[in-house]
């Protein structure tokens, strides 16, 4: 093991690898309960709460342990929070449309963007993409897509409820019309009991992460769910019923759920072009990120080599994942907490790995965790994700406007899509004009030219709706 994973080279032990992958798991443990929760709207979507469940262990627990054993990189991957809310919400805001998107087709897309990041990969230009696209724009889709996590979470436990002027509710699944201009919005009931449970959930996260407390969320979430029972909203039922059995079911996942013939459906295009552009930025920051605050970075040569072949793995698990049934299996930035703990090889990720197929036994447990819990998680992911606001010049309108339109458009329309498209055009337009006038000289790469031009098209040829 020492030899396999080089342990003594990069100054570490199997026992603190394998304590730092615990610590890593313990981080984000949390997407087991969250992800089904999201990509079944909290039942709004057939997809089976089981289904997404069994697809979330297995994709977790196989792609970092390849990560681990492959690479020899200490990143686990999972389903990443923000694309599954999208992919929840288009499929919700279509729910009515003659020509719904379905969750296959949601899957087909996963599975092409998947496709995509391998070609990308292969040839590199991945590596064009990311250089293309100005920093600040990266930073507000983080964001961005915090802000969106938060609604989402905010509107499935109460806490936020929405209603037009004569105080009749919206149906639940149209979200398009969230934020129009007949649309009120405001706190839910105090004397609900899930606004109770997801105000008790969000103080108590907070608090374990004020104090530093390892796995916050997770245990967060359990101690939410405690809270519940004891108010006596939790359903014991999930714990004898068959729908969530103590043995993994395989019959019941969504093993290659794909529907080729949606690939004709207008919104199929807009969803692949939207897991592809959020998925690219947000793997390179992961994994640069952790490659630099675990030393592999030290030797750029060879840390760029690994973080290359890192990517080719993430590219894999994309494809994977949605063959799986569930939607962009990414790097997670809760690695960085094993890293912390001392993690420089690929074993955390295995020890990572092996404790999400571990957690197959454990569906009766996680299903008795009540919707408030999971949706107080999501809200304080949304903080987390919002931090990387300070890394934007506001000051410095040609990158404000451009970075203020991303991180706002995602959340108002509930639409990611649409805030990295008005991002990028308004970007190049700006940048372009600042130069002509002899202003600061802005970088506009030929690739920015190439995608704006593709998004001008794309609003015109199909319009605002995918």
């Amino acid at each position: 093991m020492n030899r396999f994973f080089k342990l003594k080279e990069n100054g570490t032990t199997v026992r603190t690898e394998i304590m730092a992958g615990l610590t890593t798991f313990m981080a984000m443990a949390y997407i087991l309960s969250v992800n089904p929760s999201t990509l079944t709207a909290f039942g709004r979507i057939d997809m089976g709460w089981y289904s997404v469940f069994l697809a979330t262990a297995l994709a977790a627990g196989i792609f970092t342990i390849a990560m681990g054993v492959f690479i020899n990189f200490p990143v686990a991957l999972a389903p990443g929070m923000g694309l599954n809310a999208y992919f929840a919400s288009v499929i919700l805001s279509s729910a009515t449309s003659e020509h719904p998107f379905t969750w296959q087709m949601g899957l087909t897309a996963v599975f092409i963007s998947g496709l995509i990041f391998i070609l990308l990969t292969v040839t590199r230009v991945r590596q064009i993409l990311l250089t293309a696209i100005p920093d600040s724009l990266k930073h507000a889709i983080t964001v961005g897509i915090g802000m969106f996590i938060t609604i989402l979470g905010l509107k499935n436990s109460g806490l936020m409820t929405i209603g037009v002027e004569a105080g009749k509710d919206i149906p639940a699944n149209t979200f398009t019309d969230v934020l129009s201009f007949e649309t009120i919005i405001h706190m839910g009931s105090l004397e609900n009991s899930n606004v109770q449970l997801v105000i008790i959930g969000l103080l108590l996260i907070s608090i374990l992460m004020v104090l530093n407390v390892k796995g916050a969320i997770l245990f967060g979430i359990l101690g939410t769910t405690v809270a519940g029972m004891l108010m006596g909203v939790v359903d014991f039922s999930a714990l004898s019923s068959p729908a969530t059995p103590w043995v993994p079911d395989f019959t019941q996942l969504n093993f290659f759920q794909f529907d080729w013939d949606g690939i004709l459906h207008t919104g199929i295009v807009s969803a692949i072009a939207t897991f592809t552009f959020v998925e690219l930025f947000d793997t390179f920051g992961t994994l640069v990120g952790t490659a630099q605050r675990a030393g592999i970075m030290d030797n750029p040569e060879e840390g760029n080599r690994r973080v290359g072949n890192a990517m080719f793995v993430d590219a894999v698990a994309v494809a994977g994942g949605a063959a799986l049934g569930t939607s962009t299996t990414t790097a997670f930035v809760e690695s960085a907490a094993g890293v912390a703990e001392g993690g420089r090889t690929g074993l955390t990720a295995v020890t990572t790995g092996v404790c999400f197929l571990l957690a197959l036994f454990l569906a009766p447990v996680v299903a008795l965790i009540p919707g408030s819990a999971t949706a107080a998680a999501l809200i304080v992911v949304g903080v987390l994700m919002a931090q990387s606001i300070r890394q934007i010049d506001f000051q410095d309108m040609v990158v404000a406007i451009p970075a203020f339109l991303t991180l706002v458009i995602m959340p108002f329309t509930y639409n990611i899509a649409n805030g990295i498209s008005f991002g990028i055009v308004t970007y190049v337009i700006l940048a372009s004009v600042a130069n002509l006038a002899g202003k600061k000289k802005y970088d506009i790469h030929w690739m920015m030219w190439v995608l704006a031009i593709l998004i001008v098209l794309r609003y015109v040829f199909l319009g605002s709706e995918g």
